[in-house]
């Protein structure tokens, strides 16, 4: 098998609501590159590159990435030096992308889950299979809420858990009155059994305000509290001085920075991305990193589409490490709708089939590969008016 062409499409999803953090900039989720990669005998293997051009790790260590970016390294440095090549090495290939170029995890992290989805249709298995096998049936969904007042996030939050869902995770300012007002207020409309956490998305600048924050929501029964402040001097800080536990995700990419995290006791926990790392191999390496150090760790995300995903999902259930609710999309098809509410961000999807959920869990598609499939009406419904399509030839 050999690499013979590459499309790239850009999709512009509906949402249901604006999904807003501390430092998002414009709002720009669901508008995102799908990944297509041909094979000579004619498979077709498709990622994802959910990329933010606000987000790149403490103190701009990563840089973002944006639409246009992921545009020109697959369509000018990657693909015309990959085309011809074996996709069953990834390994090799990850390797040989980062001698072309340095960094952009987001789109090397595309082509991966390409690489993937068509070895594994090639091969007749799911992408689980390649990353060790499954180690659960699905995972747990932490639903996911904005920036919103107090009012509307416990509304929001009291009917995502009546649709099944076990735990919920909020978006905070980085305000402490504010913070703590939208987390009363959860908490009172969930009850005691739910899992709660929150993410500043480093929103607290100073690490003794964070201090305070998070101890004065002591009462509320907190699971974690995630990135509430920048660089890992500051999150050993205030890790070091509060009893809920902290979990890294700006500071928390590669295995190189979960090292530092460990050496400077700055988390109790990781939040796993399948692009932050560059791909689902070297996030498997922060997982399985994760689990030799006892840290606490899930799955979490950039309001993916269901090609990314069903990255996500893979990831997932072949991790031992994965012990926390994840932050992963129930991705619904208009018309066939599992929740009206929980764990959805898009009112409509361009794959064919959803992914089941049940009871608070989601589960991937067992179909070989990323086990999902392309709905090309829903594509040219949804393809961005500001980006044309581009095939590299």
């Amino acid at each position: 098998m050999k690499l013979t062409g590459c499309t790239i499409e850009v999709v512009m999803l509906p949402t249901r609501r604006p999904h807003r953090w501390t430092g998002l900039g414009a709002n720009v989720i669901g508008h995102y590159p799908i990944v297509r990669l041909k094979s000579n005998d004619g498979i077709e293997g498709l990622g994802e590159a959910p990329v933010l051009p606000t987000w790149g790790g403490d103190y701009g260590r990563y840089f973002g990435e944006d639409i246009t970016t992921t545009i020109h390294l697959i369509r000018d440095m990657l693909f015309p030096k990959l085309k011809g090549k074996d996709p069953m090495h990834v390994d090799e290939l990850l390797r040989q992308m980062d001698e072309w170029i340095v960094g952009y995890p987001y789109a090397k992290a595309a082509i991966e889950m390409a690489l993937h989805d068509m070895n594994g249709k090639s091969e007749g298995k799911p992408v689980y299979d390649f990353l060790g096998g499954k180690q659960r049936q699905g995972l747990l969904v932490s639903h996911s809420i904005g920036l919103m007042s107090p009012e509307k996030s416990a509304s929001e939050a009291g009917k995502a858990i009546l649709e099944g869902v076990k735990a919920i995770k909020v978006k905070i300012s980085g305000n402490k009155d504010s913070d703590v007002a939208v987390v009363r207020a959860i908490r009172e409309a969930i009850g005691d059994k739910i899992s709660l956490g929150v993410d500043a998305n480093q929103g607290y600048v100073d690490p003794k305000n964070a201090i305070d924050a998070i101890r004065s929501m002591y009462e509320y029964d907190l699971m974690y509290a995630e990135q509430p402040v920048e660089g890992l001097k500051k999150l050993s800080q205030v890790c070091n001085a509060v009893e809920v536990p902290i979990i890294a995700d700006e500071s928390a990419w590669t295995v190189y920075d979960v090292e530092e995290i460990i050496q400077r006791k700055a988390a109790r926990g990781i939040s796993v991305y399948t692009t932050k790392s560059g791909g689902l191999l070297n996030a498997k390496k922060v997982l399985d990193m994760c689990l030799t150090n006892n840290l606490m760790c899930n799955i979490n995300g950039s309001c993916e589409t269901g090609v990314g995903n069903a990255a996500n999902l893979h990831l997932g259930v072949s991790s031992k490490a994965v012990n926390m609710p994840c932050v992963v999309p129930v991705t619904n098809i208009a018309g066939k709708e599992q929740t009206k509410l929980a764990g959805v961000f898009y009112r409509d999807d361009i794959i064919r089939k959803p992914f089941r959920y049940e009871n608070g869990i989601i589960f991937p598609n067992d179909e070989p590969g990323l086990g999902i499939d392309i709905d090309e009406a829903k594509v040219r419904k949804y393809r961005s008016k500001y980006f044309k399509r581009v095939v590299v030839a």
